[in-house]
């Protein structure tokens, strides 16, 4: 993956997949699935990535191939990482649970969202709870 990424301002998809070392339908569907990854189309439909577009690819692979995400958790992982807002416990918080384990955290971020995920579904419960006095009060009044 330290494949360099030649000097031009557009790439079609096959140097993307040269470049990237993946095929074109992995990249057709990656677009489907990641906002962040979005190549322009040129006026007879071909796409035409962007230096930054490579990068993305690149990040994509990697949180998927190397550091085990699925494609939810990588999702979620390039929002936080594209949005600068790192990995604060809200942001992880957001995270599928099987994917907490994957962000790397210094301090202690992966032990307060299960704090903060142990409290919400407490919080869930007693929702539900309301709901089914509040379901069963209105069938008394009928």
């Amino acid at each position: 993956m330290d494949k360099q990424i030649p000097n031009k301002l557009f790439f079609k998809i096959g140097e993307v997949c040269e470049i990237t070392d993946t095929q074109p339908y992995v990249l057709r569907y990656w677009e489907s699935e990641f906002q962040a990854l979005a190549p322009a189309k040129n006026s007879s439909g071909q796409r035409i990535y962007r230096r930054k577009d490579i990068e993305t690819v690149l990040r994509i692979k990697q949180l998927l191939y190397e550091e085990g995400f699925t494609i939810a958790g990588a999702k979620k992982r390039l929002e936080v990482e594209i949005g600068g807002r790192g990995t604060t416990p809200q942001a992880m918080a957001s995270l599928p649970e099987t994917e907490v384990a994957n962000v790397e955290s210094d301090d202690g971020a992966a032990e307060q969202v299960q704090q903060i995920r142990a409290v919400l579904r407490e919080v869930r419960d007693e929702l539900r709870g309301m709901l089914t006095l509040l379901e069963k009060g209105g069938r008394k009044g009928n």
